[in-house]
C-alpha cells in the first residue's frame, strides 16, 4: 500500500518519471507553524545532483504547500505537497520495454500489475521518497517542539569500509551521543563524520563509478530524547514498527537495532542493561545494548539502528538478462544513476524514523489522556 502509519497517516504519489510526487499527511496537530522552508531543508538534502558522486538528474526538489495550512499555521486537516519532476527523460528507459533490468522491479510490478510505468522505476523509484521526506520533516518539526527529540543519521559503511558498530565501542556510543545534522553535512559528498574514514569511502564509490559499477552501503539513526511508554505491543513494538519503515525504503535489504546481530555472541551477563536512579531522579540504564527498547516500549534511552543498502541495481555496464519473451540477450542500461546510495539516504532514514516516532507519540497521548479522564 501508499500509506503508513495510524494517527499521523502518509500517502504518498507519484512515479519516476510523472508530473510530480509528492503526499498527503493526514493528522498532523493543529496549530504548528508550518512553511515551505521547515521541509525545504531535508528535501534539499535527499535531492539529487548533490556531487559528483551521485546521479546528475538535475532536480530542485522544490516544494509546495497545497493544503492543511493557513496564514503558515496548521489546521489540522490534510497536509497536501507537491514537488514537480522536471528533469525527465523517459527515452533513456526505451531498451527497458524489451529488457527487464537484472535485480530491479520491472518485471515484478508487471507480473503484480500486469502493467508498469514505462520509463525510470515507476513507484519503485527512489523518487517516491519525496513524499515520505516532506512528511517526515512536518512530524519531526512537532516531536522537537513537544519534546526536544533529535534525530541524525550518518553513513556508517561503504562495501568494506566501515565505522567501528560494535555497541561495546566507547567512542561509537560517544559519537551517537553527540553526531549533530551539521557535522554529518561537513562530511559531503559521503555523509560519514568519521573523515579518515570518509575519505576511504569517496574512493572507493568513485572506483565504482570510473566502472558503470555500484556498491552499497549501511546508514545509522539515532533518535535523542525519546519519550518513556512508547511502541503497542505486541505487533506493533515499537522495533518492530522500525523495522517495517526502513525496510520498506527502496534498496534496503537488513536492518538492525540496538546490539543487533553482534549482540547474539555476548552471555546475558554482559549483554543485560542495568537500571540505575540518576542525579536528576531519571530512572536510567548504566549501557544501552538494548538500543532504547525493552519488550517493545521506549524506555527513554538512545534508540539506535542501521540499515543496510544494496548496490544500485540500475549500472551502465551490459549485463546478461533476457526479453520479457525468454530471448538471452544484453542490457546496457541508459539513465542516471546513483553509483552508491546511501548518502541521499540519510534523510530518508530520518524521515521513516520521525513518522514511525510521531505515530506512537500520538496513539500514547490518545491513551493517557483517555486515561486520566477517570475517576479513581
Amino acid at each position: 500500500m501508499s500509506s503508513f502509519g495510524k494517527v499521523f497517516r502518509v500517502t504518498t504519489y507519484g512515479e519516476s518519471h510523472c508530473k510530480s510526487v509528492g503526499c498527503i499527511v493526514d493528522g498532523c496537530p493543529p496549530g504548528m507553524k508550518l512553511v515551505e522552508t521547515d521541509i525545504q531543508t531535508q528535501l534539499s538534502r535527499r535531492r539529487p545532483g548533490q556531487s559528483k558522486l551521485t546521479t546528475p538528474r538535475n532536480e530542485k526538489d522544490l516544494v509546495q504547500i497545497q493544503s492543511g495550512t493557513e496564514f503558515g499555521v496548521t489546521l489540522g486537516t490534510p497536509i497536501g505537497m507537491m514537488v514537480k519532476n522536471e528533469d525527465q527523460r523517459p527515452h533513456d528507459y526505451s531498451e527497458m520495454d524489451k529488457y527487464p533490468r537484472p535485480s530491479h522491479a520491472d518485471y515484478t510490478y508487471l507480473e503484480k500489475y500486469g502493467v508498469k510505468a514505462s520509463s525510470g522505476g515507476g513507484r519503485s523509484s527512489a523518487r517516491e521518497t519525496i513524499g515520505r521526506v516532506a512528511a517526515g520533516a512536518i512530524a519531526e518539526k512537532y516531536l522537537k517542539e513537544a519534546y526536544g527529540v533529535e534525530i541524525v543519521a550518518f553513513v556508517s559503511a561503504v562495501g568494506d569500509i566501515a565505522i567501528e558498530r560494535d555497541f561495546r565501542n566507547e567512542q561509537f556510543q560517544d559519537l551517537l551521543n553527540n553526531i549533530t545534522r551539521e557535522q554529518v553535512d561537513d562530511a559531503v559528498p559521503v555523509r560519514c563524520p568519521v573523515p579518515d574514514i570518509a575519505e576511504k569511502m569517496v574512493e572507493l564509490v568513485g572506483k565504482y563509478k570510473e566502472a558503470n559499477d555500484s556498491i552499497g552501503g549501511v546508514v545509522t539513526c539515532v533518535i535523542r530524547n525519546v519519550p518513556i511508554g512508547l511502541g503497542e505491543p505486541v505487533f506493533d513494538k515499537f522495533e518492530a514498527e522500525l523495522a517495517h519503515a526502513m525496510l520498506s525504503i527502496p534498496a534496503t535489504k537488513g536492518f538492525e537495532i540496538g546490539s543487533g546481530f553482534a549482540g547474539t555472541a555476548v552471555p546475558g551477563s554482559k549483554h543485560n542493561d542495568p537500571f540505575y536512579q540518576s542525579g536528576d531522579g531519571k530512572f536510567r540504564t548504566k549501557t544501552n545494548n538494548s538500543g532504547g527498547i525493552q519488550g517493545g516500549i521506549t524506555n527513554g534511552e538512545n534508540i539506535y539502528f542501521s540499515v543496510a543498502f544494496k548496490p544500485p541495481a540500475t549500472i551502465s555496464q551490459p549485463q546478461s538478462t533476457a526479453t520479457y519473451d525468454g530471448v538471452d540477450g544484453v542490457l546496457a542500461a541508459k539513465g542516471r544513476h546513483d553509483p552508491n546510495v546511501v548518502p541521499r539516504a540519510v534523510p530518508i532514514v530520518e524521515a521513516m524514523a520521525a513518522l514511525v516516532l510521531i505515530d506512537a507519540v500520538l496513539l500514547q497521548l490518545a491513551r493517557t489522556a483517555s486515561r486520566g479522564l477517570l475517576t479513581h
